[in-house]
């Protein structure tokens, strides 16, 4: 993958959370994705945590896609200042939009939406539905229960080991950054010795 095109998605919280580390992590994940030549995939919305790496990549002059569901442009208060704002349909349009424009995908903290997202394309890898990394940044320890609970499927054999090991959890911005590079460069080495053969 041409990394000067690749595009991370990021499912994000519409509030900011009660805590600075948070937003911070925020920050830190759009400086850390213009730094390596990433355009951010999001939801779209001037809201929350949104709004804080959307902010952040476009102040750095990052590429910057925004997915909005039509109904939502005036609740979730669209922004304005994207590089690229597609308006959709439906929240299933929404949602296949972001997966199909990006190399993989990353959850800040966040509510329902963030988490229904963020298992929604964890559960297409664990079906083959797509090969892309899917990411979890346990900013300020936020995902430490969500972590705990997986953990407890597997040992109540809900949850197949390889399965849990698709999300990559880390605390830093770098750290998860580098293990899902890592996963995009396995699977494109693997697309091109099968063009190969």
């Amino acid at each position: 993958m041409d990394k000067l095109n690749g595009k991370i998605c990021v499912f994000a919280g519409s509030r900011r959370g009660a805590r600075s580390a948070y937003a911070e992590a925020a920050r830190g994940l759009g400086r850390a994705l213009v730094e390596r030549g990433y355009g951010l995939v999001y939801g779209g919305g001037n809201l929350g945590l949104m709004t804080v790496i959307a902010d952040t990549m476009l102040g750095l002059n990052g590429h910057v896609t925004g997915v909005i569901p039509d109904s939502l442009v005036t609740k979730e208060v669209a922004h304005q200042g994207l590089t690229d704002m597609r308006v959709v349909k439906s929240m299933h349009e929404r949602k296949a939009v972001m997966a199909e424009l990006s190399d993989g995908f990353i959850a800040l903290p966040g509510g329902i939406g963030t988490l229904e997202e963020l298992f929604e394309v964890l559960s297409w890898a664990q079906l083959g539905i797509h090969n892309k990394p899917c990411g979890l940044l346990n900013a300020g320890g936020y995902y430490r229960p969500l972590n705990d609970f997986l953990d407890h499927a597997v040992a109540e054999e809900f949850l197949k080991p390889k399965h849990r090991a698709l999300l990559l959890v880390e605390d830093q911005v770098e750290n998860l950054l580098d293990r899902m590079e890592a996963v995009i460069a396995t699977h494109a080495t693997e697309r091109f010795d099968a063009a190969k053969t």
